[in-house]
């Protein structure tokens, strides 16, 4: 994912687990029933609790949910609103994306009408609305240069300009830290972060101890990020499955990834096996030790 070449900013992206690990019902029943206010852009259709990726997506046969906090950013997510089933994925210019074989299900969020929201930048999208939900002013990223650029900085008057090789501070209007405020924000941070920005941002993980919320990314040119939106377990072995998330080149609605290798009844969730090398999605293939947490 490439947006802007600059001197200094070099924008980067798209082109068995422990025995204690513990489970909820395999039957979707949040932990916390969600709000709509909880997803504050503007829905294309009213929040119904009954076309989320927790509701949409039970565990395969003989896996559980693992467990998150009430007011996670995995609970969050669990309880993302769908648009109806069925519905392709569009560009950001309402044109349809090229290939509609890689996606089981589309989130019911905003893309921008500008190339932007690729695909760290969907990841940041929906970490930073979860922020915005629980705090605005814990709202903070990293531009590819390095520079940290919190939003509460940002609609106080403090922005910030790329001068040559140097991101320099600015004052920028005074605003108040509504939701389209903050979205004017997020573009910023979309035009000079990318996937090696956010990769610097995140701790590594093992794969076998994901949990919602977790990354899959490859910081560089060409990289990408695929955001875990939901695990389940198998009691019985540890074995571990997401399902996963992303946007990509050119900017894209976020959809939920469709497992086109499915041949054990996983449907959309991906097996992730520590022993295996790789983690193959529809149009990236990481490396198993690319998992990261925010």
């Amino acid at each position: 994912m490439q947006h802007f070449i600059l001197p200094l900013v070099i924008l980067l992206g798209c082109t068995a687990a422990p025995a204690e690990t513990a489970i909820v019902a395999s039957s979707y029943s949040p932990e916390a029933p969600p709000q709509a206010t909880e997803y504050a852009w503007r829905l294309t259709n009213r929040y119904n609790p009954r076309q989320t990726v927790g509701a949409r997506f039970a565990p395969p046969a003989g896996y559980q949910r693992v467990a998150v906090q009430p007011r996670s950013f995995g609970n969050w997510l669990r309880n993302l609103p769908l648009l109806p089933p069925g519905t392709p994925v569009k560009l950001y210019n309402g044109q349809l994306k090229d290939r509609q074989d890689v996606h089981a299900a589309v989130l019911d969020i905003d893309v921008g009408p500008r190339d932007l929201q690729q695909c760290a930048d969907a990841v940041i999208r929906l970490r930073a609305e979860y922020q915005f939900n629980q705090d605005p002013n814990q709202v903070h990223f990293h531009l590819t240069s390095g520079d940290d650029v919190r939003f509460q900085n940002w609609y106080s008057g403090r922005g910030f300009r790329v001068v040559g090789n140097a991101v320099e501070a600015a004052p920028r209007p005074v605003e108040a830290p509504t939701h389209a405020t903050f979205r004017r924000y997020l573009d910023q941070i979309f035009t000079y972060a990318g996937t090696l920005s956010l990769s610097k941002e995140l701790e590594p993980r093992p794969l076998a101890q994901a949990q919602p919320g977790d990354v899959l990314i490859r910081g560089g040119s060409p990289g990408h990020a695929v955001l875990v939106l939901d695990v389940a377990v198998q009691p019985a072995t540890g074995r571990r499955v997401a399902l996963l998330a992303q946007s990509y080149m050119p900017a894209q609605q976020i959809h939920v990834l469709k497992n086109g290798w499915n041949t054990s009844g996983l449907g959309a969730w991906f097996l992730l096996d520590p022993g295996a090398a790789q983690v193959s999605t529809p149009e990236w293939t990481f490396r198993r030790e690319e998992l990261k947490r925010f």
